[in-house]
């Protein structure tokens, strides 16, 4: 297959529509079911080469959770302990594999972002993962390759309209890459940077202690963010991102964005949260949107009388501004990559807040002395690696 043509392009205006190799070769896709539109490709393909690169840089399989070209959220397949289990709505599904547990943590660590995303798989899609997507809101998949019991798990999702794209692997796109802006053609070469430790030498704090387990960490957010929206900002713990902050014109509004779905990443996994007296018939996306609510600032929204009723067989005590500091302050260990250089200390005072041990920027700032003078009174690690990393 050479092209196929699309239903319409970003908006339903835009026809004709299709896509094709320039060379005249053949797709390195098939679509095995479904018909995929312009921006569920846009999102296959960019969370393909996500994906791809995760599992090189850490040697594990990898998924990608994609929303409008850019990652809601971004993982590896470390085991999950029990709270996160329950906080990804997995405690029901036993033993997880490694892919599935990549896409458990990719799609739950910012749930409300990852409603009806494009998923991006590095290994064959196996049974495990299959029964995971299929209780999701999901628009589609993209994957080298699927076995006989997942595909037929996936095709019966969405009355059977479920886009499931497979993608040869071998694929290696030219070195050279063109865009069209309003008729006008952008030439550049390809970002084939690699993400590896050589990146994460330069360390410029005062404390220099990079245990292995935070390079990869480190590897995650950047690798991530080669693949976000710029301005971008990422924040990661144990093998996944847990804040993205994407698009964003200023760098603080990336980190102070980030750094809020980082926050309530943590926050949902406390006692209070945890605890809350959920109606049996409420589903998993509801529960998503209430929980976004009680911890939030617009927390009576489920909790004023006549509403709480619809969501809790008891009305839950309100979660104080008090009580979630002093939840978040327990918070440690948590990484922070940036697409480019932090222009002002303000950046690092955000971080802190969510518990941000270690940093990876580029440096270059003509404040990078104010910048890691900051790390260093939070007792932080930074590494300055050089490297921009903007994505449009």
């Amino acid at each position: 297959m050479k092209e196929l043509e699309l239903k319409y392009g970003c908006n339903p205006n835009q026809k004709p529509s299709k896509i094709f190799m320039e060379d005249g070769s053949e797709l390195p896709i098939t679509v095995l079911n479904g018909k995929p539109g312009y921006i569920n490709f846009l999102d296959a393909f960019n969370g393909w080469q996500l994906v791809t690169e995760l599992k090189a840089a850490t040697g594990l399989p990898a998924a990608t959770s994609f929303k409008h070209v850019s990652p809601a959220g971004a993982a590896v397949g470390r085991p999950l302990s029990d709270t996160l289990k329950k906080i990804y709505w997995v405690d029901d599904l036993g033993e997880l594999t490694p892919l599935a547990s990549a896409y458990a943590r990719a799609r739950g660590a910012d749930r409300m972002s990852s409603f009806g995303d494009f998923i991006a798989l590095s290994d064959e899609c196996d049974a495990c993962t299959a029964n995971l997507i299929k209780r999701e809101v999901s628009d589609g998949i993209i994957a080298p390759g699927y076995s006989d019991e997942a595909l037929e798990i996936l095709k019966s999702k969405k009355k059977g309209n479920y886009n499931i794209i497979r993608i040869d692997p071998s694929y290696k796109p030219a070195p050279i890459e063109h865009k069209q802006v309003f008729g006008i053609t952008f030439e550049q070469g390809r970002n084939e940077l690699p993400i590896d430790d050589s990146l994460l030498e330069n360390i410029v704090t005062k404390n220099k202690e990079l245990p292995d387990s935070v390079k990869d960490d480190m590897k995650i957010a950047l690798i991530t963010l080669k693949y976000t929206q710029s301005n971008s900002v990422c924040y990661v713990k144990d093998g996944q991102a847990i804040g993205i902050g994407a698009g964003q014109q200023s760098r603080v509004h990336c980190t102070r964005l980030a750094g809020s779905k980082a926050d309530n990443w943590l926050l949902r996994q406390s006692p209070k949260v945890l605890s809350l007296p959920f109606k049996e018939d409420i589903g998993r996306p509801d529960r998503d949107n209430a929980i976004d609510n009680y911890i939030g600032d617009d927390y009576m929204d489920v909790l004023a009388d006549g509403k709480w009723e619809h969501f809790f067989t008891v009305k839950p005590e309100v979660f104080t501004k008090e009580e979630k500091e002093t939840y978040l302050s327990k918070a440690t260990d948590v990484v922070l990559g940036s697409d480019a250089f932090f222009p002002f200390s303000d950046n690092i005072d955000r971080a802190a807040k969510s518990g941000v041990k270690y940093i990876v920027q580029p440096g270059g700032s003509v404040r990078d002395d104010i910048v890691i003078e900051a790390a260093d009174d939070y007792g932080m690690v930074m590494v300055c690696n050089g490297v921009r990393l903007f994505h449009h």
